[in-house]
């Protein structure tokens, strides 16, 4: 499956400069969410916006296209190539690690348990494990408009998947942020940092969950 295309054809219309403004917002917030950790790593980090735009001193992006990966990346991240489901990154080393609209792209569940294993692996006692996706509870309408989403997942299963991972849940929302950038969101900087300032608006617009995990 040529993905390149896939998602050229998904973001037709909506610019990098647009995603960079809303994604820079997004990071800091989550930054700031997370305590300011140091060490950050990104295991799907695709076109970077989240590792590119968070403040912390080091940080770590994976990919399986390591070509695309460094295409994105700026000067400073270091960038890997690799199977997050395989790669052997320095154990109990980072502070957080972030994962953004991945989980739902593994093959299964057993997929999932053993991505959640790894990050176990490279945490630091004490570490948190950001998790942001769709809630198919409500967005069901158009989960399976992306093609390459195998499973259903939503706020309560990724959750039990933790706690079945070792790992605590400091915080659940089961609506964050809305879907996409396609939907009523506008890519402004000033109008996103004002909604995620004012989570009494995420009932309203909100479709994907956001989890923080702990390592115990």
């Amino acid at each position: 499956m040529n993905y390149d295309l896939i998602y050229e054809y998904r973001f037709r219309g909506i610019t990098k400069d647009a995603k960079r403004k809303v994604w820079t917002e997004i990071s800091r917030y989550l930054y700031r969410r997370m305590g300011c950790p140091q060490t950050v790593l990104d295991p799907a980090a695709g076109f970077c916006e989240f590792i590119n735009s968070v403040p912390a001193s080091e940080k770590w992006a994976l990919d399986q296209n390591l070509a695309f990966l460094e295409e994105h990346a700026e000067p400073g991240i270091r960038t890997i190539g690799g199977n997050c489901l395989e790669a052997e990154l320095p154990e109990a080393y980072f502070d957080a690690v972030f994962v953004s609209n991945f989980l739902e792209h593994l093959q299964d569940v057993e997929e999932i348990v053993v991505f959640f294993s790894k990050i176990q692996q490279w945490l630091k006692e004490g570490g948190l494990f950001v998790v942001m996706g769709p809630n198919f509870k409500y967005c069901s309408k158009e989960y399976f408009d992306c093609c390459d989403h195998r499973v259903i997942l939503t706020d309560i299963s990724v959750c039990e998947l933790g706690i079945a991972s070792g790992f605590q849940i400091e915080s659940s929302h089961e609506k964050f942020l809305p879907y996409s950038f396609r939907s009523r969101l506008p890519a402004s900087a000033f109008l996103v940092k004002s909604y995620l300032n004012l989570p009494i608006c995420w009932p309203i617009l909100g479709k994907q969950f956001l989890i923080i995990f702990r390592k115990l």
